[in-house]
């Protein structure tokens, strides 16, 4: 049955509680992981230009190879 008036069962009590701890938990994570994700991304961004620079001088060597193989 239902009561009326007095204070909230404990196991509400309790899942609020455990919503406001994950909240906070979640926040100090995002903190701590953001950086760390921002830098990867840097990195990467920087390996993918290398690359493609590598791609492209590859491809044209071997254009150049072509060139002179058919002459």
């Amino acid at each position: 049955m239902h009561r009326k008036g007095g204070c909230q069962p404990p196991f509400k009590t309790a899942r609020w509680s455990f919503l406001l701890i994950g909240m906070f938990y979640g926040k100090q994570r995002y903190d701590y992981l953001k950086p760390r994700a921002e830098e990867e991304r840097r990195v990467e961004e920087a390996e993918k230009k290398i690359r493609e620079e590598q791609e492209r001088i590859a491809k044209a060597l071997a254009e150049a190879s072509e060139d002179t193989i058919l002459k």
